[in-house]
């Protein structure tokens, strides 16, 4: 029988989350020993990944390592954070360089941007494998991205890329509950996709466009908003920004309202404008 190593006795999990860790624990002890190279984007379905398999690997042995492909898309707190966990949990963490933006059909920003940097990903994590011996890559797709439109899964499934957080039937509620309940520092970090995501489809996107909008939602960040998007658009000719927020953050944008102005008017955009409708998913697509 196997033992579970992602269990302690004072864990208070439900019968269908215990079932769900038990399996996961099985399906990491099988493949470690041959060497799996997670990709890791320092979100939390990422982080359970690392921190599931590091568990695995103190009790079983085995080869793990981390993979960040890093770019002007990804933000500088996000890069940072991965760094400071991979080291916390003492797990090997190679960054390089993403040549996404090199690409001509991902800067074009249609509905398959994801598909391409998904594309470009997992080249690096092959090159690895060949390089090191790693026999599999882990990536955190989870049962809850199953309802979403996902064109990165597409390139996944075509590299033979693993994601057990799906077929193990984890959803992000769950996953955050399992890192909090181990104390995992990136639990209820918001998500935070790259920053290309914030440009509305069909506008090509720019490295300075992508510093800006950075700069600008770290005055949020900095303030301590959770969850909000500054969007860039464009009319017939100019640019401009949208920002979606939350309710609870409404406020701490309009504190930040006049050095973001002066933000936006130093970047030469038209205007800056808060959306009524608030925060919503997958609001960088032109309906």
């Amino acid at each position: 029988m196997h033992k579970n190593f992602l269990i302690s006795d004072k864990d208070n999990y439900n019968l269908e989350t215990k079932n769900k860790l038990e399996k996961f624990s099985e399906y990491l002890s099988n493949i470690i020993e041959e060497g799996i190279i997670i990709a890791f984007s320092g979100g939390t379905d990422s982080a359970m990944l690392l921190w599931a398999a590091q568990k695995v690997k103190e009790n079983t042995g085995g080869n793990i390592i981390a993979v960040t492909q890093d770019s002007i898309s990804l933000p500088r707190k996000d890069l940072e954070e991965a760094k400071n966990y991979t080291k916390s949990l003492s797990i090997k963490h190679e960054i390089v360089q993403g040549k996404e933006l090199e690409d001509p059909n991902y800067i074009k920003n249609d509905l398959n941007r994801c598909y391409y940097c998904r594309k470009d990903l997992f080249k690096i994590t092959d090159t690895i494998k060949a390089r090191d011996g790693y026999k599999y890559v882990l990536y955190g797709y989870n049962a809850s991205d199953k309802s979403d439109f996902r064109p990165g899964h597409k390139a996944a499934t075509e590299n033979n890329v693993l994601a057990p957080l799906a077929e193990i039937g984890f959803t992000k509620d769950e996953i955050r509950q399992i890192l909090r309940t181990n104390n995992i520092t990136l639990a209820d970090k918001p998500a935070t996709p790259c920053l290309s995501s914030r440009v509305m489809t069909g506008i090509p996107i720019e490295k300075q466009h992508l510093k800006n909008i950075e700069a600008m939602e770290n005055v949020l960040w900095d303030k301590r908003a959770k969850k909000f998007r500054i969007r860039l658009c464009k009319d017939e000719k100019d640019y401009f920004l949208r920002i979606e927020a939350s309710e609870e953050d409404i406020p701490i944008v309009l504190n930040s309202k006049n050095e973001l102005i002066k933000m936006s008017k130093e970047f030469n955009y038209k205007w800056i404008t808060l959306d009524l409708e608030g925060y919503k998913l997958g609001g960088g697509v032109k309906k």
